[in-house]
């Protein structure tokens, strides 16, 4: 038997085309249309599939997604990771193998090519309360990344990288080599956020004329961490160290 492939995209109606295709040219994967093949049911087509892959990305409601899954899982070591999208594009949702097969990393992936919020619930996130809003220079290393964290980690008491539940940052810095390296030595997910997103949020108490000039916004990493977490509040305000800034806010779901 061969080895699964990376990715499959799974769709149940051809309204789902135009996501479909957007999600492929960023993520890459191969793209199922089981309307092709009428005379088959779409949860047979799909159990016949489901180990082709080690991830799928479905677009489609969870409820269809729960329905096509039934029987199907067997050991979370083993299972293909399956993230859910509904076809307004709205919510990418980590449905199966959170961890062990890197659906919550691909539900953030997901989520940052069509501007979702990804939706994550594994218990080890969920009790983590921090998000870190992240600027940087262009070229900036992983290790300059880290002493930034760490520094405004130490500012916020009694916390650690272990505290932390996701990064965001602003899309001008999605593929940033530094920032992409730091976020996987540390297994945290990436939040990428537009800058029109960010500029009707412009939630900063030290504006900065250089982040104007070169981006376009008053700051990058305070409305970057509000914004990912809204029920939370600024825990540590922007603190730069050698063309890193970095805030850090905590979630309030307790006082709710």
């Amino acid at each position: 038997m061969s080895s699964p492939a990376p990715l499959g995209i799974w769709l149940v109606r051809p309204e789902g085309e135009a996501l479909a295709a957007a999600l492929q040219a960023r993520l890459g994967g191969d793209i199922y249309r089981p309307w092709m093949q009428p005379d088959l049911a779409q949860k047979t087509q799909f159990a016949a599939s489901y180990r082709r892959h080690l991830q799928w990305i479905m677009v489609a409601a969870s409820g269809i997604a729960v329905r096509f899954l039934e029987g199907l899982p067997v050991d979370k070591h083993t299972d293909p990771a399956v993230v859910v999208i509904d076809e307004a594009g709205r919510h990418a949702v980590a449905l199966l193998s959170g961890h062990e097969g890197g659906g919550n990393i691909l539900a953030y992936r997901v989520a940052n090519v069509v501007g979702a919020a990804p939706v994550v619930t594994t218990a080890t996130e969920a009790l983590k309360p921090l998000t870190v809003g992240i600027g940087c220079r262009k070229g900036v290393p992983a290790a300059r990344i880290e002493a930034a964290v760490v520094q405004a980690l130490l500012a916020a008491g009694d916390y650690g990288m272990r505290d932390v539940r996701e990064v965001a940052t602003v899309d001008l810095k999605a593929q940033e080599p530094g920032l992409l390296a730091f976020c996987l030595q540390h297994d945290l997910p990436l939040r990428v956020f537009t800058r029109a997103t960010l500029a009707a949020r412009p939630w900063v108490t030290k504006p900065s004329d250089w982040v104007q000039q070169n981006v376009g916004l008053n700051g990058v990493c305070e409305p970057c961490a509000l914004v990912a977490s809204p029920r939370g509040a600024l825990l540590v305000p922007k603190m730069s160290l050698d063309g890193v800034a970095v805030a850090v806010v905590l979630d309030k779901w307790m006082e709710i």
